[in-house]
């Protein structure tokens, strides 16, 4: 491991500005992937500026009834508390199916949106990387692909985000502040994540130097039965193969809303919105509910060794959904 300086942020001005005065620097939250990649050699700051003692840690509510959370936010405190289980159950289900419970009292909010791939290829330094070493070369279009994008993916890219988190908070329109040396700023979740395209190593929108202060969840009504469902290779700790943050509001046997996103299928958490196009408006029945997961797939690009996201993402969507429309029906 590379050495590096270690400084402890007295505020947030103070951070920005300390990470301004070292090109090499990064943020450290709770340190559970990039202290990984700085082991393997993916990520070899210069300096460290610990965010942990920031007044970034707390959970309020908005005045138009959503949440504010901070971004130092530990993914256990926000699993356990009383308004985020409430308001946003799949929220809080996310986070519990996302770690251990080790790394989950480490995990901060920020870090977690802005954790980088798990790919393989990626954390082997000795080999070629687009998203470590601009075009170099993506080994996993030919090789190991098992786990990888089928939506929105690019012949340079295809490695998928791992965040659990990140999923229902897109369902839920989140929003993402962060301060720069030029002042505050704010953006759509959705939009923080870049298209793969010819520059995977381009990962964010956020301006360069740009602290992540918090995230707003606006007031949804509709996210108190929401439900996060995740498929992963063995029961214990493990990274998604696929995942559905979704709820509905159905009246008259009519769905009125729909939020849905996708895991484990896309560089960054896929909102669906050609599936919420089907469902609105329409029955609440099994035959609407496979029409929508058909109307989101049909872009679906696998590769040989991942064809089986499609029917698997096909029927978990479609469970999901028959789950809450069950319970919305009592």
């Amino acid at each position: 491991m590379k050495e590096f300086d270690y400084r402890r942020a007295p505020d947030v001005t103070g951070a920005v500005g300390l990470l301004a005065g070292e090109p090499e620097a990064r943020f450290l939250g709770g340190g559970t992937n990039l202290v990984d990649l700085m082991k393997s050699g993916v990520e070899r700051p210069a300096l460290l500026v610990d965010l942990r003692e920031l007044p970034l840690d707390r959970i309020e509510s908005t005045a138009d009834g959503g949440l504010r959370i901070g971004a130092t936010v530990t993914n256990s405190d926000l699993a356990a508390h009383p308004d985020v289980r409430r308001r946003f159950p799949a929220l809080s289900q996310a986070v519990l199916a996302g770690a251990s419970g080790q790394l989950r009292n480490m995990a901060t909010v920020g870090g977690n949106l802005l954790q980088r791939t798990r790919c393989g290829y990626f954390t082997d330094v000795s080999g070629p990387c687009n998203k470590r070493v601009p075009g170099s070369g993506c080994p996993a279009v030919d090789g190991e692909h098992h786990n990888h994008a089928i939506l929105g993916a690019s012949g340079r890219c295809v490695a998928v985000h791992p965040s659990d988190m990140g999923v229902a908070l897109t369902a839920f329109d989140a929003r993402v502040a962060y301060e720069t040396l030029d002042g505050p700023g704010e953006m759509p979740l959705t939009d923080l994540y870049l298209p793969v395209g010819d520059t995977p190593h381009r990962e964010t929108a956020l301006p360069p130097g740009a602290l992540i202060t918090h995230v707003t969840l606006p007031a949804a009504p509709v996210a108190a039965e929401s439900r996060y469902r995740k498929v992963r290779e063995r029961a214990s700790y493990a990274f998604a193969i696929g995942s559905v943050a979704a709820t509905l509001d159905i009246g008259d046997g009519h769905v009125r809303e729909a939020r849905l996103a996708l895991g484990a299928v896309a560089s960054h958490p896929w909102r669906a919105r050609a599936a919420e196009a089907v469902l609105t408006g329409a029955p609440a029945v099994g035959a609407t509910f496979a029409a929508a997961a058909d109307a989101e797939l049909a872009a679906a690009r696998p590769l040989p060794d991942n064809g089986y996201k499609v029917p698997l993402m096909r029927n978990l969507i479609v469970s999901v959904l028959t789950e809450l429309a069950e319970g919305g029906a009592r």
